[in-house]
């Protein structure tokens, strides 16, 4: 079985669905600063988003600074996790490790639970756990979860 380390075409648009793509510096619920599909900070230089920056060109280019943003998520979920997971679970979690952070993930209940092959509604509950903005549960952020979860069981 070959190794999962990349997002396929369904899991860029899995995140790009929950994330959209807006050319132009917006702020997120939460209020941070944030600018083609979800970046919170330039791939190829680090820096912040800021609300004066200038806008992406194209949906081309922040599809390809996406894809930059990307893979340090993707490495994450791959040098974490069991190297048996397949494409749409790979996706599934590097959908999560993009929007809870690197950190986040690799402390985390999905994380610990994929590893140790639970399924079922004790992994469903992990996700879960990941339902809040700002410190309040967010709708949004709950039917991600949800969709995440059922990425990873199809």
């Amino acid at each position: 079985m070959k190794e999962i380390t990349q997002l396929d075409d369904a899991g860029i648009k899995l995140i790009a669905d929950f994330e959209g793509c807006v050319l132009h510096p917006y702020k997120d619920s939460v209020g941070i600063p944030t600018i083609g599909i979800g970046m919170t900070y330039y791939p190829e230089t680090g820096k912040k988003v800021t609300m004066q920056d200038k806008p992406l060109a194209s949906v081309d280019e922040a599809y390809r600074q996406f894809l930059l943003l990307a893979r340090p998520y993707e490495l994450a979920v791959y040098s974490t996790t069991r190297h048996d997971i397949n494409q749409h679970q790979f996706n599934a979690l590097v959908s999560l490790a993009y929007n809870i952070g690197t950190a986040g993930f690799k402390g985390s209940t999905v994380q610990r639970l994929v590893n140790a092959r639970v399924t079922g509604d004790q992994l469903k509950e992990a996700f879960l756990m990941w339902t809040k903005a700002g410190g309040k549960v967010n709708l949004t952020l709950k039917a991600r979860r949800v969709k995440e979860y059922n990425t990873y069981i199809a």
